[in-house]
């Protein structure tokens, strides 16, 4: 009897009610879905800085915009390769999550910029060697400051620019040219 009195009264309610009751279950239901994708599958990434510029931020100078990148994160530590952007936590702040490309992997001899102490390094085993696209050394905190990161630091993979609509689509990693001219497929 008391189920039947609870039944009528959830039909009484007004319409209005019950499909606001019904939206919010809705909400509650997908957010721990979309936390978790956003988490380790992928999410959206604003790029900040003038590191990666002038493939990334190639405005940074003259507007406020950023662009819009898909960090895919599902399997982000395997099969890395030369050229690749990559989202790796800071080794000096773990807390920030940084954007670089991969210039060298385990075993590579990599020549260094300035500030590092020597003028080649071979990066070691389970390592990378990252760096920002920037021409200006002095515009990029990357293994030149820290040395090699740990591969297990990264956390995801740039696959897509989003925006600024002029440069949206996949990320070709493979045709990037490095500092030295050579390309890396």
């Amino acid at each position: 009897m008391a189920l039947g009195s609870l039944w009528a009264r959830a039909r009484s309610r007004p319409v209005f009610l019950r499909q606001f009751s019904a939206y919010l279950f809705g909400i509650a239901t997908w957010v721990p879905a979309i936390i978790w994708f956003n988490a380790n599958v992928a999410e959206l990434t604003v790029i900040n800085g003038p590191s990666m510029y002038p493939f990334l931020n190639e405005g940074y100078n003259e507007s406020l915009r950023r662009d819009l990148v898909l960090n895919y994160k599902l399997y982000a530590q395997e099969n890395l390769a030369r050229g690749m952007i990559v989202t790796f936590k800071s080794p000096l702040d773990p807390e920030k999550i940084v954007v670089k490309r991969i210039v060298g992997t385990e075993g590579d001899v990599v020549p260094t910029r300035k500030p590092y102490p020597h003028a080649f390094i071979r990066v070691p085993p389970g390592h990378v060697w990252v760096e920002g696209d920037s021409p200006d050394e002095r515009m990029t905190m990357d293994s030149n400051t820290y040395g090699p990161i740990s591969a297990r630091l990264v956390t995801g993979r740039i696959t897509h620019i989003l925006l600024p609509w002029k440069k949206a689509g996949r990320v070709k990693w493979w045709e990037h040219q490095d500092r030295m001219g050579r390309v890396w497929a």
